[in-house]
């Protein structure tokens, strides 16, 4: 059976760091893992329960719900931003968790990983993600890690992908999210 990954990237950068890591994720999956990489963050509004209404859900909002739906698991990916999480990943998050009690996570596994230019690799914002994702309803995988540092001068001449330690790591995260889909919560 494969397992369904919806890789969310906090970074609408087009040379993101965290994007390529994204891309190096999808490429060095283990097999029985598909993870698709969301696109479309930077046109979902910011949540406002407003217009998050039946029959006027902006449609960018719709696409990410329903991705999320078909989704088995999640791979959240986040820089740090003056040392928290993005808020294009945070909105993201916010409409995820709507409509209350029945939002996209239900109880599903997630993982957040990232990279960024301090030393910590963005250590806060993804502990952030973390508690925001749990909040909303999804099964964060706590024990499931990876901050990689110094993301610019790293990642200079070198793509995540062809990183011999950087493409181990990740897919020893999306192995470990693999094998939570459908473990007892």
């Amino acid at each position: 059976m494969s397992v369904r990954i919806l890789a969310l990237v906090g970074s609408l950068r087009a040379g993101s760091t965290n994007r390529r890591l994204a891309e190096a994720a999808v490429k060095h999956a283990p097999e029985g893992a598909e993870i698709a990489l969301f696109e479309g963050l930077a046109d979902i509004p910011f949540y406002n329960e407003d217009i998050d209404v039946e029959g006027n859900v902006p449609e960018a909002a719709v696409k990410l719900r329903e991705a999320a739906r078909a989704a088995d698991a999640f791979l959240l990916f986040s820089p740090e931003y003056n040392g928290t999480i993005p808020a294009v990943l945070k909105n993201a998050i916010d409409w995820l968790s709507r409509p209350y009690g029945a939002g996209a996570f239900g109880g599903k596994p997630v993982a957040v990983v990232g990279t960024a230019l301090g030393q910590y690799g963005g250590v806060w914002a993804q502990d952030e993600a973390r508690k925001a994702v749990g909040i909303a309803g999804g099964k964060v995988l706590e024990d499931v890690k990876l901050s990689i540092p110094g993301s610019l001068t790293r990642f200079a001449e070198t793509h995540p992908a062809d990183d011999a330690e950087v493409a181990a790591a990740l897919t020893d995260v999306v192995a470990r999210l693999h094998g939570n889909v459908g473990a007892a919560a």
